[in-house]
């Protein structure tokens, strides 16, 4: 696994979006691995979240993206999984300190709640921030799991 591949998926909620967001994840040079949906047609966001944890916890992707109506369902159900911390993020801002303080692997997104350049911030952010590492960060993850 490549440190440029990165899962994606969504509900039907989320679809147009990643479609959107993946094809900016190509133009930076990363590795997309779509987990689906593929199609605007209902599907149950539970299934969604549950690979994208089953595919961080194999190893299979590093980080991932996650998208439904308001990012929350999909979290929950990725988060779920040890190997996941997922964070909705509403703006650059909170994406930014998800990874830096929260050590964050997973940005999740309403497609509902913000818009296409709102999105494309957070993605940005979140692809450009490190975790701080050390000290209360570490200390506070760690009590997380995993």
């Amino acid at each position: 696994m490549s440190k440029k591949t990165i899962a994606i998926a969504c509900d039907h909620g989320g679809f147009e979006l990643k479609e959107l967001l993946k094809a900016e994840l190509l133009k930076k040079g990363f590795e997309p691995i779509d987990l689906g949906t593929n199609s605007t047609d209902s599907v149950d966001y539970p299934e969604y979240g549950q690979l994208m944890g089953a595919t961080i916890a194999a190893g299979e992707a590093a980080f991932g993206v996650l998208i439904c109506g308001s990012g929350i369902g999909i979290s929950i159900a990725a988060n779920r999984n040890p190997a996941v911390r997922a964070a909705v993020c509403h703006s650059g801002l909170t994406a930014k300190l998800a990874r830096q303080h929260n050590n964050a692997n997973v940005l999740a997104l309403g497609a509902r709640l913000i818009g296409v350049e709102t999105a494309l911030d957070c993605l940005e952010q979140f692809l450009t921030t490190d975790f701080e590492g050390g000290g209360r960060h570490q200390r506070r993850v760690d009590q997380l799991g995993h």
